[in-house]
């Protein structure tokens, strides 16, 4: 519970002269400071928050004291040596505010971040729900930081801290879960699990900007930020929706309203409306409406609506009513439809597309598109349609830097989401991204190193643990050895940055994943795996945390001896045959090999390599993953060339 002592009075008197100057936003305490949290053991702790400047702020917990003076803008920051692990403790803060938290408890406090597969919530993945039922832990605690850009430092953590039930770990991170309920019942040390993640994000998103500004491919979207800084506004995080407050016509004229008149609007259909429109080649933004009639009582149960494959954005209303938005071409519309947006009778369907190529637009069959009843009957959408060009953006008209309509502008996550919990006291991070960086795969490990140097900078507590999921199988299996793909080589950046960073670790998933999923269901594994390297580095447990991973390359007549650390229990092989491993020799041309394990080492030749001088393994998108050890983890992919 939270409670308000007697001065509540004075601090409500406070809190009036803070609205009138402007500062009411600001709180007394920090949110990341609550009712239910983790204190860090073992190391200084600080709490802070903003009061009147020179107000003195008293913090008491389990008879441990701290003082602290506002400074002249109002921050508070107040440090002591925490009590023991456990708990639970009750919190004390005290001045022109007094407040008590109680349930504090002591132990560990784990940062989670990265992009969707961090986000993923625990009920949506494999045996998910089973699970959740029986998620009780009370020394397991959960933040949840909302999703918030930054154009600059934010200060205050949108979220607050919970206990774990099975009522608020649903839509909490799976991997965090997993990971801190493992480390919890082998070592009994509360788990703090603060998750900062957002779906869709590339690295540069959670950095520095000054780090950022000393790189040359971020000049521009830092610029461009800036500018929109000045402008003042919205902070998305991301170029497309500043692009529309600016240029879109149709937004501003309320096009997508349920009433907006469009008799005067030319008639189309949504397949040929780019080129009925005047613009069939060049990028413009063309917004379409239609009216719907609907059976009367309507069916029950959930409608959708489909649309298919879209290039490149679009954003859909129905009677005025926001729908959805995208601007992943290759995943196809299906925004579900609120329970009280459709009525019996007509419907008004208004549809926003951003075309940039000349094929652009709706590029799904005719037949595909429509509107899904709940009881499974459709409604189809090709047919009469209403349209109008609300931008034709054909030079010199500016476009955005990007399409993407979530947080994708470098260093507006960093800004929003991590710069507001320093100077928490951490034990260390987790780290599950990569996918938003494979089109440019070569830059990723200078991002990710300078990325954990920028939150070690920022939280002021040394080179705390950082371990690192590497990314799991994903998209169709090549039949042909050699090919390098984004995927792979986001793989290889992990690693080399785990190997080359101080108290950086990585978690091997490439026995895990689904090949027509981004978003695998399956993240035990992942989560327990960065377990071990916790229990192994930071608990000093006697457990095996990696699997066989590369050491050296011994040349032997028509073959090659492969050496490896993490060896221990043995090699072992899961699945039909050892595989899958490529050779090549100095013609740098790559084959499949025959491999054999020879004690820890694998040897491996192929017919076509009279004298192999490079070795592959698993060395695709979507590899067999058939080496591991005697403590069931998998071997790493790697290559021992550097062509």
């Amino acid at each position: 519970m939270i409670r308000l002592l007697p001065t509540v009075i004075l601090a409500f008197v406070l809190c009036a002269r803070l609205l009138a100057a402007g500062a009411a936003a600001l709180p007394f305490v920090s949110p990341i400071i609550g009712e239910h949290m983790v204190l860090q053991r073992d190391k200084p702790n600080r709490v802070w928050g903003w009061t009147t400047p020179g107000a003195e702020v008293r913090v008491e917990i389990a008879g441990i004291t701290a003082k602290a003076v506002a400074a002249a803008d109002g921050r508070w920051q107040a440090e002591f040596n925490p009590p023991p692990a456990g708990g639970p403790y009750v919190l004390k803060i005290d001045g022109p505010q007094s407040v008590e938290f109680a349930d504090i408890l002591v132990g560990d406090v784990w940062l989670c971040s990265g992009q969707s597969n961090m986000e993923y919530g625990l009920a949506r993945t494999l045996d998910g729900e089973a699970v959740v039922k029986t998620a009780t832990h009370p020394s397991i605690r959960l933040f949840r930081v909302s999703t918030k850009s930054a154009y600059g430092a934010a200060a205050v953590p949108p979220g607050q801290w919970q206990q774990c039930t099975p009522e608020t770990i649903g839509g909490f991170s799976a991997v965090a879960f997993y990971f801190g309920r493992k480390i919890n019942a082998e070592t009994g040390v509360p788990v703090g699990l603060i998750q900062a993640a957002v779906g869709g994000t590339p690295a540069e998103t959670w950095m520095d900007p000054e780090t950022l500004r000393r790189m040359p491919d971020f000049t521009a979207a830092l610029t461009e930020i800036d500018r929109l800084k000045t402008r003042g506004g919205e902070q998305y995080g991301n170029y497309i929706s500043h692009w529309y407050d600016e240029f879109d016509r149709g937004q501003k004229e309320g096009w997508g309203n349920e009433t907006f008149a469009d008799s005067a609007w030319k008639s189309t259909t949504l397949k040929t409306s780019f080129a009925d429109l005047g613009v069939p080649e060049t990028p413009a933004v063309i917004w379409l409406r239609r009216e719907v009639d609907l059976p009367d009582p309507l069916p029950a149960g959930g409608a959708k609506i489909l649309l298919g494959v879209v290039e490149k954005m679009d954003t859909v209303f129905i009677n005025g009513r926001w729908i959805g938005a995208s601007s992943w071409v290759e995943n196809p519309r299906a925004y579900a439809i609120g329970a009280d947006v459709l009525r019996p009778g007509k419907n008004v369907v208004a549809i926003r597309v951003l075309k940039t190529k000349v094929d652009g637009g709706f590029t799904t069959p005719a037949a595909e598109l429509k509107l899904a009843l709940g009881d499974g009957s459709a409604v189809a959408l090709e047919g009469a349609w209403k349209a109008a060009v609300s931008v034709d953006a054909r030079a010199p008209h500016p476009l955005p830097l990007g399409y993407e309509n979530y947080p994708t502008m470098p260093s507006v996550l960093f800004q929003g989401m991590i710069r507001p919990l320093v100077p928490l006291a951490l034990t260390g991070a987790l780290w599950y991204q990569g996918e938003a960086n494979q089109f440019k795969p070569q830059v990723y490990r200078a991002l990710l190193t300078a990325m954990i140097a920028d939150w070690r900078a920022a939280f002021g507590q040394g080179d705390f643990p950082f371990y690192i999921a590497s990314l799991p199988l994903y998209m169709t299996r090549r039949t042909e050895p050699g090919a390098f793909d984004g995927w792979t080589r986001i793989r290889e950046a992990q690693a080399q940055t785990a190997q080359t960073v101080p108290h950086a670790g990585i978690a091997i998933t490439v026995d895990t994943g689904e090949a027509g999923d981004i978003h695998p269901k399956l993240k035990q594994p992942v989560g327990e795996r960065l377990a071990l390297l916790a229990l192994k580095n930071v608990h000093g447990r006697a457990v095996v945390s990696a699997g066989p991973t590369f050491a050296q390359l011994e040349q032997l007549p028509g073959a090659l001896r492969i050496h490896f650390s993490g060896t221990e229990g043995g090699l072992v092989v899961q699945g039909e045959k050892l595989a899958e491993f490529s050779v090549a020799g100095a013609d740098r041309k790559w084959h499949w090999a025959e491999a054999r394990i020879e004690g820890d080492t694998v040897v491996v030749s192929a017919p076509a390599v009279a004298a192999p001088v490079a070795v592959r393994y698993a060395w695709q998108s979507n590899p067999q993953a058939t080496l591991f050890n005697g403590a069931g983890l998998p071997a790493a992919p790697f290559r021992s060339d550097d062509w």
